[in-house]
């Protein structure tokens, strides 16, 4: 008796929708970055925008796509275009004390897309557990990197702690809380398909299925 064999769906590759994505938010997290900067006196670092497209784009496109949005800014920046705070670019900013917060920024995409892609196939999008994912990856992975990174460049550890804390969390709370917030509107409302081209593959127990109705239609030819 044949057996019904069932498939699931699997995403390989890009596709050009997807590259338009990557396209869009990197240019979304470069505006992000030059429109709003906001300097602080006895800090060397000023206040932007940027973490906010940092968060966004894993949060919307997941791992794959938000990573290569944040690196294709990256790499623009890094190539001389003026993107980082401040109207800065090239390889020059690696040597400053914002360096360790541009490295971390791949970092915390890759942990964000990674924990969001796992949230939403398992169920739907949850503002709570969205928040609790972009300040992982937006808050604590970025702080992480970033904060030893300006130490070293200050020369005081104590000191590089207490700007973060004091001039840094309270904003990046703020948009920790606007990407969960935005990202579960767009997840309810137009539900941002997965990146890749569909591919029908077949479970184990489908394949064993397969397997087995061939093994009695051999049966039944020799019969």
């Amino acid at each position: 008796m044949p057996t019904t064999v069932t498939a699931h769906v699997r995403y390989r590759g890009l596709t050009s929708r997807d590259l338009a994505l990557v396209a869009v938010f990197a240019a979304l997290i470069a505006a992000l970055s030059v429109t709003v900067a906001i300097p602080i006196p006895f800090s060397p670092v000023p206040i932007t925008l940027q973490t906010l497209g940092i968060m966004l784009a894993p949060s919307l496109l997941g791992w794959k796509r938000g990573s290569l949005a944040v690196a294709t800014f990256l790499a623009l920046g890094l190539a001389g275009l003026p993107l980082f705070a401040g109207g800065r670019g090239g390889l020059a900013v690696l040597a400053g004390p914002s360096a360790g917060f541009i490295v971390s920024w791949i970092f915390a995409a890759l942990v964000i897309g990674l924990l969001t892609d796992l949230m939403v196939r398992k169920g739907k999008y949850s503002f709570w557990q969205g928040l609790v994912i972009n300040a992982l990856g937006g808050i604590i992975v970025i702080y992480a990197i970033g904060v030893p990174w300006m130490a070293v460049v200050l020369g005081d550890a104590v000191l590089a702690s207490l700007l973060s804390m004091a001039v840094f969390l309270p904003g990046d709370i703020v948009k920790a809380v606007a990407t969960a917030a935005i990202a579960s509107a767009v997840f309810r409302a137009y539900p941002i398909p997965p990146a890749g081209r569909p591919i029908a593959d077949e479970s184990a127990d489908a394949a064993e299925a397969r397997d087995a109705d061939d093994t009695d239609t051999s049966r039944e030819k020799k019969a």
